[in-house]
């Protein structure tokens, strides 16, 4: 397919946090090649406006034909526009150049709360909305195009998006992100009344200059592209939401700073190196003591690792999840478990995610007969017997609840080249190796489960899987997992406990890679 090509009519922004700044970043990242016709040119940064210099409109008539002229526009987002004039030559020639989508972002209130058009300005932007597929008011925007006060709840704002949306005869965005409380729900209002909403938490920043602009960038986009309207605002909002959750790591400027548009496409492209895995490259060839391993965490300083909530049963273990620990913070802060904790992550994202995993468990039973194969002693024999079972029995019912009859799915490629790590360890490895290439999909859910238990919410919808992972008989069995463990390391050479390391960490690794490959789906 043709990657859409999208025009952005808007007004910049020279510190790049919004306007045709924003505009770009957004399109960009949501698959498109983005263009560009100016409005206005803004002298702002992160503090506010000072200056505003407006070309006439026979220049920006020029500026719309030498794109139209030249290219094939798929969509056009349109956003500050500023003067009666202006807005009415941009709906001329909208009208005259038709395009297959067109998103206006109603740039009418400043977030101050001060009006920035003239009446007879507003009611040019009011007619240039009726001929848009999507329009995406801010609360204050949603008031006055409504005609009414702006509102305080999102079930106000949604009343105010349906008589709107048959109004205009258009689909409107009602946006949460003005709104008080844990949540900032977008949703997808339609002419006939409709609402799909999409649920996203809400980030506790000043940096969110921009938000506007690049959410409306990114819908049009994707809509591009040939997304539905829902679907488009789901990919939107999450792409936004990761933005929104790192921008304070920017540090672009002193007042309300940007969002990190391009967090996501860094977070991919990091998951796409190949570079061999740090943790794994610097394990010694033999292990005599358990301070060799503990001291080959990425930070250097395993007193300053956080503790396990699940405790080591000795030095051995407690050495591994110091080495390790760097890896579960990065779990930690995966947006898929971010979100999976607030209850706002998207079910298409969680259904992927528990679809592998059931991929994941046809292989990881047998790895843990493997395993009771080749134990030392009956005791933990019969263990690795029993988490052989009990990890089909329990994640069934889980996998059953929320997949229903859905056919099993192929194995993604984090999905097999884990399991395959998993069945070398466990058939061809002293059993040391094998214990510990298991012990990170006992171990790791359980300080995640446990973590986010203490974090979710009473209705969150993903409860049932928080539950499994931090109740009382899944925690009680990883013990005894660890026990285990510690009791392999203290018996095995030095060598042997080297390869357990190194087996170890690449599991945590791909726990790392398992959790996040939802994330991943473009």
């Amino acid at each position: 397919m043709t990657i859409p090509r999208v025009l952005s009519i808007a007004g910049t922004d020279p510190t790049g946090g919004a306007g045709i700044q924003a505009d770009i970043k957004a399109i960009c990242e949501a698959g498109g090649f983005a263009m560009t016709v100016v409005t206005a040119l803004v002298a702002q940064n992160t503090h506010g406006v000072r200056e505003i210099h407006t070309p006439d409109t026979g220049f920006l008539t020029a500026q719309l034909d030498a794109v139209f002229d030249d290219v094939t526009v798929d969509a056009v987002k349109i956003g500050m526009l500023g003067t009666a004039d202006i807005t009415r030559t941009v709906s001329g020639y909208l009208r005259e150049h038709r395009v297959p989508v067109l998103v206006v972002d109603p740039v009418m209130v400043a977030t101050s709360g001060d009006r920035l058009l003239t009446p007879d300005a507003e009611a040019a932007l009011a007619d240039l909305c009726r001929l848009a597929d999507v329009i995406t008011p801010n609360l204050a925007e949603l008031a006055v195009l409504a005609g009414t006060s702006r509102a305080a709840t999102l079930d106000e704002a949604l009343e105010q998006g349906r008589r709107l949306a048959a109004d205009l005869d258009t689909t409107v965005i009602v946006k949460g992100g003005h709104l008080s409380g844990a949540s900032a729900d977008n949703s997808v209002v339609t002419p006939d009344g409709d609402v799909h909403t999409v649920p996203v938490a809400r980030v506790s920043t000043n940096n969110t200059h921009g938000t506007g602009c690049s959410l409306s960038s990114a819908l049009t986009t994707r809509l591009a592209a040939g997304d539905t309207t829902q679907d488009a605002l789901t990919w939107a909002t999450g792409w936004l939401a990761e933005a929104i959750r790192y921008a304070d790591d920017l540090h672009v400027g002193s007042g309300n700073g940007p969002v990190d548009h391009t967090h996501r496409s860094r977070r991919l492209a990091a998951a796409a190196d190949t570079t061999p895995w740090q943790l794994t490259a610097s394990v010694p060839t033999v292990l005599e003591s358990p301070d060799q391993l503990a001291a080959i965490g990425d930070t250097g300083a395993p007193a300053a690792a956080s503790a396990a909530q699940i405790p080591a049963a000795g030095p051995w273990t407690r050495a591994l999840w110091a080495a390790s620990e760097p890896l579960y913070r990065d779990i930690l802060d995966l947006p898929f478990i971010t979100d999976l904790g607030a209850g706002t992550l998207d079910r298409e994202e969680f259904s992927f995610y528990l679809a592998q995993d059931a991929v994941y468990l046809s292989l990881y039973s047998p790895a843990l007969a493997s395993l009771a194969a080749s134990a030392p002693d009956q005791a933990s024999a019969l263990f690795w017997v029993k988490g052989a079972a009990e990890c089909l029995e329990e994640e069934a019912e889980l996998h059953r609840t929320w997949l229903g009859g859905a056919d099993a799915a192929t194995p993604s490629h984090v999905t097999a080249s884990y399991t395959s790590h998993l069945m070398r360890c466990v058939q061809t490895r002293d059993h040391v190796v094998g214990a510990a290439a298991v012990l990170p999909c006992y171990w790791l859910y359980a300080e995640v489960g446990l973590t986010l238990a203490d974090r979710s919410a009473t209705d969150n919808p993903f409860a049932l899987w928080v539950d499994a992972y931090s109740g009382e008989e899944f925690t009680g069995s990883v013990s005894q997992a660890i026990c285990l463990v510690e009791q392999a390391f203290a018996e095995a050479t030095p060598a042997q406990r080297a390869e357990a390391v190194r087996a170890y960490l690449d599991a945590s690794r791909w726990e790392v890679e398992f959790f996040d490959q939802a994330s991943r789906r473009s």
